[in-house]
């Protein structure tokens, strides 16, 4: 036996969109009546279960899918996937060693070049200090020779002293204006430390060796 029902009377039975059992229609999927110009869809009422298992399938399809069911993964991806991790794991241990081995070496040769470096500067040092040592007792024996000579001149040369008149008789000052601004000079000398000019028990002595081209003008 057979029904007519409206298309958003069968879509809301079925629980879908009137859009949906038009495209039904259109692919010849229901069969649907042009009754004085309405659609009508033809319903075999002895395909009731059927339509509604259709309309369980129809809810099932339309329901939102909230979760994920896991991907259990096989036994082989597990060991693949551990394989992967060890090889992983030993080529950064192979990595690391070679760095180790790279650092050490790099280390030994850095402790060899500062160690030539040390010797070298020690080496210079010691030059140094023998060249040093060298010069030190080549000055102090070339000042112990010149005071050796000094002394053996000095002991040698005896200073002769000579007073006032014989002084005078020597540069050959018989003026008497001239003696006296001779001898202001002289003992303006020996108040400045004059070597040659000393006072003897009030006298004056003038060493006869010595030259007074600066005072006899």
């Amino acid at each position: 036996m057979e029904k007519l029902m409206k298309p958003a009377e069968y879509a809301k039975e079925l629980g879908i969109s009137r859009q949906a059992v038009y495209a039904k229609i259109k692919r010849g999927i229901l069969t649907a009546k042009d009754v004085e110009g309405k659609l009508y869809i033809v319903v075999d009422t002895e395909g009731e279960e059927s339509k509604s298992q259709e309309a369980a399938e129809t809810k099932a399809a339309k329901k939102p899918t909230t979760e994920k069911e896991p991907r259990t993964a096989t036994s082989s991806e597990a060991s693949k996937d551990y394989e992967a991790l060890l090889a992983a794991k030993d080529e950064t241990i192979a990595v690391l060693k070679g760095t180790v081995k790279d650092l050490k070496k790099s280390n030994k040769q850095i402790s060899t070049t500062l160690r030539g470096e040390i010797d070298l500067l020690k080496e210079a040092f010691h030059e140094m200090r023998t060249l040093y040592m060298h010069q030190l007792e080549h000055k102090k024996a070339a000042t112990e020779a010149i005071e050796v000579v000094t002394e053996a001149v000095e002991s040698d040369v005896e200073v002769e002293w000579i007073g006032i008149k014989k002084f005078f008789k020597k540069f050959g000052i018989e003026k008497t204006k001239q003696q006296e601004k001779l001898l202001k000079r002289l003992k303006k000398a020996w108040k400045s430390g004059d070597v040659r000019i000393q006072k003897v028990d009030g006298k004056w002595k003038f060493d006869a060796q010595s030259s007074y081209e600066d005072l006899v003008k």
